[in-house]
């Protein structure tokens, strides 16, 4: 018998979870890794960076983590350490005060529905601005104290992890999040189950598990389909943000906005108001429709009450950047909605088009979200106006500037974004009732009692920093990428803290001109390597995976970076995330901003910057047209000069580089000798500091979503719905018989002859007899007039009411009289529209018909 040299049978793995614990003196530990609050509470991250500092580097500063890898050793050490868990002991007595204050009753409760939330750099569901915007939204009230609860999606890979090859191209990596090791939590039943939802998706079912992040006072629901129970098809739904597809995005967009209501639906949670925070979560005022009908409303009846309780915002100035679906696609998923709704498909379709009878046109989401919420706002005062061009062909009747669209400008969470140097010295040097009461510019005016020198140690020391942070983030990452060591090193070297630092970091997209910069490369090479007054760009960002141009400029900006010239002057930092941003925006002297106008819908890292004194150099955009005040920053002009963009490109590189060469570089080297600093440029970072910051922090934006939405919305609503929702039954009956009766209401008689010759300071006078086919004072009129020529795109040049002056029968006799002041070629009509004071304004309810 010959022995075998080997011989062995299959293993039978058993799965075994180690189970890290913690000594009961540390048990509050757990308690505070497992919410968010530590992401904008810097005692709470210093607390756990002293249980190890090594170890809670390499988890990139994720607690959960950090606690599951302390050994036992460590920890019996740690409970030995009087120093350190009177560390543990202060921070927890903080956070549980923190927490014990009950949500104020007194404001209207919301339920905010987002795409992506940019909570922390451990929690991978976000990509951009959408997801830093609405990760602030929930820290803040969780500050403010309001009833909030908000919905999103746990996504297994999230947004890809960037590097760069060695000749700069883009390598997009999707890393799978361990959800164990996240500060998230399941969401349990009853039962002690993990909770599960089950959507409907036309012929079958996709069940989404239901976990919970903690964000202070906040619940945010996360909804993750990777899980045994769907087939491969269903999985990945929720495996990347904006991954995939057009049908994995309508899947995403079912699964956000009905799959969203049904959990708060499971879980009992009820709101004043609903939230969607850009067009993806559209589809939760479909289910809310449904819910009501089945309740035993008319569609009619339940869109008034749906409408009157949602709010939408758009974060996309241009009808491009709206998710538009095929109609064969949208029926594959929603074909089964209209019998739940009591109408048409078509009738159902329609209210996804901007022309509903047109049957080429896709549904988009956007649209749906307009026709299903009374509110609509833009993210600034020019995205607003944006914005109601944008959507003006949805109310045929009105001009862009009479559309029911409004506007709150973005801001940023101040604790989250302020450098702990920072935070130090507005608590030294600011009143104590400052963070509570953080919109007023008074309270900021302190920052010119701080001496400058103490200004300009905090900048200096927020830059030494800054280039520490790259040196050992960068070093290893880009040898091992990149290439010859020899210039990677020298890069390294030539990173000088006495430089003035330049920051431009966003999401790549062509319309943000990342390339102005590098317009005349002759002259920009004399003003980074002037040995007296030196300049160093810091570029970041990723460009999303199908972007060619995107990905093709972050390639040339790389190039450029390894010319001999620009070795060390200009550096592109790949895998721009929140802690890389945080580092930046506090980091550098200048945060620069050149998007094509009027592209930027808000943009908010200049709006951090502002929070460290960091001067913002931007065009004329976005927040920055209401954020700029002279003294405290630098803009280029808003208006355009040029058609063709690549002139006027040209243009702004060329006013770029004249404020560089005669006014930015000059000022922040101008130091005095003796003092070692300038006063002149200390003089710039307090005014922006005093002027600016104030106006543009979460705080003012979420007080103002309550002042201009959320307070009024929900009153009006909870009046909808009262006494078995009798006023939501009256306007729908209302509208359906102004509806009915619209197109037979008829002019008997009019004497408009004196428009025909209008001198200026003569009395004209206009009547009007309207039948109003027994609608019973359901009817206003208006005169209006047009300019020939519009200004600055505003159509109206005046509107003037007819007024009510008799009554016989179904005649209704209306007359309006004015005297002409200026002189001029005009067009005038007269508009009558139906009207009713229990309306929220006119777009509610936009039938138009003119009838001079």
């Amino acid at each position: 018998m010959k022995i075998k040299s080997d011989y062995s049978n299959e293993p039978q793995w058993k799965e075994v979870t180690v189970k890290s614990t913690l000594p009961k003196a540390l048990a509050c530990l757990d308690e505070i890794a497992h919410n968010m609050w530590w992401a904008w509470n810097y005692e709470a991250r210093n607390m756990f960076k002293a249980l190890d500092e090594v170890l809670y580097e390499e988890v990139g500063h994720n607690p959960v983590q950090l606690l599951e890898r302390l050994s036992y050793e460590r920890k019996e050490a740690i409970v030995k350490d009087k120093k350190l868990m009177k560390q543990v002991g202060e921070v927890y007595k903080k956070f549980r005060a923190y927490m014990d204050v009950k949500p104020d009753s007194k404001r209207a409760s919301v339920a905010y529905f987002c795409m992506e939330f940019g909570l922390n750099q451990t929690l991978k569901i976000y990509s951009g601005g959408l997801g830093m915007l609405a990760g602030d939204y929930l820290k803040e009230a969780s500050d403010s104290n309001v009833d909030l609860c908000a919905v999103g999606f746990l996504y297994r890979f999230g947004y890809f992890t960037q590097s760069l090859s060695m000749d700069g191209q883009q390598i997009a990596k999707y890393d799978a999040q361990n959800f164990n090791s996240l500060p998230i939590e399941r969401e349990l039943d009853e039962n002690g189950n993990q909770v599960v939802v089950n959507v409907p998706y036309r012929n079958y079912q996709v069940h989404a598990l239901v976990w919970r992040v903690n964000v202070g006072r906040i619940k945010l629901y996360l909804l993750d389909t990777d899980n045994d129970m769907n087939s491969e098809f269903d999985r990945p739904i929720t495996h990347s943000l904006y991954g995939g597809d057009w049908e994995n995005r309508l899947k995403q967009e079912i699964l956000l906005g009905i799959g969203g209501m049904l959990t708060l639906k499971k879980l009992g949670i009820k709101k004043d108001i609903y939230h969607c925070n850009e067009g993806h979560a559209a589809l939760c005022n479909l289910q809310r429709l449904c819910d009501y009908i089945e309740g035993g409303l008319t569609f009619n009846q339940a869109m008034e009450l749906v409408r009157a309780s949602s709010l939408y915002t758009v974060h996309t100035p241009v009808p491009a950047g709206h998710d538009y679906f095929d109609e064969a696609l949208f029926g594959k998923y929603m074909g089964d909605y209209p019998a739940r709704l009591g109408i048409s498909w078509d009738e159902f379709i329609g209210m996804g088009r901007t022309n509903p009878d047109d049957h080429s046109e896709r549904f988009c989401m956007s649209t749906f979200a307009c026709n299903t919420c009374q509110e609509i706002n833009g993210v600034s005062k020019l995205h607003g106006w944006v914005s109601q061009k944008m959507f003006a062909p949805l109310w045929k009747g009105y001009f862009p500037e009479e559309n029911a669209v409004g506007y709150v400008t973005n801001g940023v969470h101040l604790p989250t974004w302020t450098a702990t140097e920072w935070r130090k010295v507005y608590d030294k040097y600011f009143d104590k009732s400052f963070m509570g009461d953080q919109s007023n510019e008074q309270i900021w005016h302190a920052i010119y009692n701080v001496p400058d020198a103490e200004i300009w140690e905090t900048r200096m020391a927020l830059k030494q920093k800054l280039i520490k942070y790259i040196r050992d983030k960068f070093t290893q990452q880009w040898l091992r990428n990149q290439g010859d060591p020899a210039k990677v090193v020298s890069i390294l070297e030539k990173i000088n803290p006495n430089a003035l630092m330049i920051g431009f970091c966003r999401r790549f997209a062509t319309y943000k001109r990342a390339h102005l910069l590098f317009t005349d490369l002759e002259r920009l090479e004399k003003i980074v390597n002037n040995p007296e007054r030196p300049v160093l760009f810091f570029f970041s960002g990723k460009a999303h995976p199908a972007d060619g141009a995107g990905q093709g400029l972050i390639k040339r900006i790389f190039e450029i970076s390894r010319m001999p010239q620009f070795l060390g002057k200009i550096i592109f930092l790949e895998d721009y995330d929140m802690q890389l941003a945080r580092r930046l925006v506090s980091g550098v002297d200048i945060w620069m901003n050149t998007p094509t106008r009027p592209l930027e819908a808000s943009g908010t890292s200049g709006e951090k910057a502002e929070m460290n004194g960091v001067i913002n150099l931007s065009v004329l955009d976005g927040w920055w047209v209401e954020g700029y005040r002279e003294g405290a920053g630098w803009a280029l002009p808003e208006k355009r000069t040029y058609q063709n963009q690549g002139y006027q490109d040209q243009l702004d590189a060329a006013t770029i580089y004249s404020l560089l060469e005669n006014e930015i570089v000059p000022l922040y080297f101008n130091k005095d000798k003796k003092k070692g600093y300038s006063e002149g440029w200390v003089k710039v970072v307090k005014n922006s500091i005093a002027t600016i910051a104030p106006h543009y922090t979460m705080k003012r934006q979420l007080d103002d979503y309550y002042d201009k939405f959320y307070e009024s919305q929900a009153k009006r609503a909870h009046k909808l719905e009262a006494h078995d929702n009798k006023l939501a039954k009256e306007i729908a009956l209302w509208k359906e018989s102004v509806a009915e009766r619209w197109d037979s209401i008829y002019v008997v008689s009019k004497n408009e002859e004196e428009l025909q010759d209008i001198a200026t300071g003569h009395k004209v006078k206009v009547t009007y007899t309207i039948d109003e086919q027994g609608l019973n004072d359901a009817i206003g009129l208006e005169l209006v007039f047009l300019k020939n020529a519009p200004v600055d795109d505003v159509n109206i040049h005046k509107v003037i009411p007819f007024k009510l002056v008799k009554t016989e029968g179904n005649h209704y006799t209306f007359e309006t009289s004015f005297e002409a002041s200026e002189a001029g070629a005009y067009k005038c009509d007269v508009r009558m529209f139906p009207k009713n004071s229990l309306l929220p304004h006119r777009q509610d309810f936009a039938y138009v018909k003119w009838i001079g």
